[in-house]
C-alpha cells in the first residue's frame, strides 16, 4: 500500500489543481487566459509542473480581509507560556490546599490527643474507659 503513496499523492495535486482553476474567477487568473491554464494543469499534471505552475503562478492570492496574515496576528498576540511551579496563581491555589489540609490534620490530631488524654484521666482516677 505504500508502493502506490507517492501516485495518489502526485494524484491528489492534480485533482485540486483542476478544480481549483476551474472554481477561479477569470479575473483572477493570472499570466494566461484560465482555458490555458486548464490545459497546462491536465498535460503536465502527471509530472507536477502543470498543477503547482498553476498554485505558484496562476492564481491571484488575496490578502486576509483583517489586513494582516495569521501568523502576524498570533507574532503580536504572543502568550507566554509560564510554567506551573513560576506561575504565582496557581502557586497560591496550592498554598490554600496545603494550609486547609494541614489545618484539617491540625485538628484530628487535636482530637485525638484530647482523647487519649482523657482516657489517660479516667484510667488514673480509677473509672472505667467508656466504650463509643
Amino acid at each position: 500500500m505504500l508502493r502506490y503513496l507517492p501516485f495518489l499523492l502526485v494524484l491528489a495535486l492534480w485533482i485540486y489543481a483542476f478544480i481549483d482553476c476551474l472554481n477561479t474567477p477569470e479575473e483572477e487568473v493570472r499570466g494566461l487566459p484560465k482555458v490555458v491554464w486548464v490545459i497546462i494543469i491536465l498535460l503536465f499534471g502527471e509530472v507536477l509542473v502543470g498543477p503547482i505552475a498553476w498554485l505558484v503562478a496562476g492564481r491571484t492570492r488575496h490578502a486576509p480581509a483583517g489586513g494582516s496574515t495569521p501568523s502576524q496576528w498570533h507574532r503580536n498576540h504572543r502568550t507566554e507560556f509560564v510554567a506551573p511551579d513560576d506561575n504565582p496563581e496557581f502557586l497560591k491555589s496550592l498554598k490554600d490546599e496545603k494550609a486547609r489540609n494541614e489545618e484539617k490534620l491540625l485538628k484530628d490530631w487535636e482530637a485525638d490527643l484530647r482523647r487519649r488524654e482523657d482516657e489517660l484521666k479516667r484510667r488514673e482516677s480509677g473509672e472505667e474507659p467508656k466504650e463509643g
